[in-house]
């Protein structure tokens, strides 16, 4: 009658999404094997219709396996997400991560997710040696790696101004270097053309003195 109902509502609705939330509550008016077979049925007849189906299963015992499910229905399933209750430093957090995903490349990590005002929210985890970082430890992590990288940018931008301090006393430096070279390159100018105008003199006198001893 379950299986009969949810058809009809489907069939009235036309859907593109369905979700059943959670599986487990039909464990109480059937028995394993009736529960499986509705379910099953179920699951062909959405993937018939080509409906996204979405469904939710809770976890009866502490520990349980992860690789299946109390209803046995885990294998027809393409994609399993597995939501977890992460206990550290006194307090909850909660952990997702994808047991599997049939036909597709997906990530093996552990990514922690808040409730918001506007929806869940993904964050990324910190793996330290001892394990996972989630909420306060995390929040106290991301704030330490801001704050050393602050003092990055701050030291960064120390020793910038001290390179373009000491690149604009170098240029000024060599800016009167330049000037003093050019100085002295105008004085030896000026020097060798005194000297040679004045050996140009005394070839001049030393050829007119030779013309008058001749003349004597």
């Amino acid at each position: 009658m379950h299986l009969a109902s949810m058809h009809h509502r489907i069939e009235a609705f036309q859907p593109r999404v369905v979700i059943i939330d959670p599986i487990t509550n039909l464990a109480s008016i059937a028995v394993g094997n009736e529960l499986k077979s509705t379910l099953t049925r179920l699951i062909d007849y959405l993937k018939t219709k080509q409906i996204t189906a979405f469904f939710t299963n809770l976890t009866s015992l502490a520990g349980a396996s992860l690789e299946h499910t109390d209803v046995g229905i885990s294998s027809l399933m393409d994609t399993w997400l597995l939501l977890r209750d992460v206990e550290s430093n006194g307090e909850r957090n909660r952990g997702l991560y994808i047991l599997k995903s049939r036909g597709m490349a997906h990530s093996n990590q552990i990514r922690e997710f808040i409730i918001t005002g506007k929806g869940i929210k993904l964050v990324d985890v910190y793996l330290q040696p001892e394990g996972l970082l989630m909420g306060k430890a995390r929040m106290q992590k991301e704030a330490q790696e801001r704050a050393a990288s602050m003092v990055r940018q701050q030291e960064t931008g120390r020793r910038e101004r001290e390179f373009e301090l000491k690149r604009k006393t170098l240029e000024g430096q060599i800016a009167a270097l330049q000037a003093e070279l050019g100085a002295q390159e105008e004085e030896f100018r000026n020097f060798r053309l005194q000297q040679e105008k004045q050996q140009d003199m005394d070839t001049r006198a030393k050829a007119k003195m030779t013309s008058l001893r001749k003349a004597d």
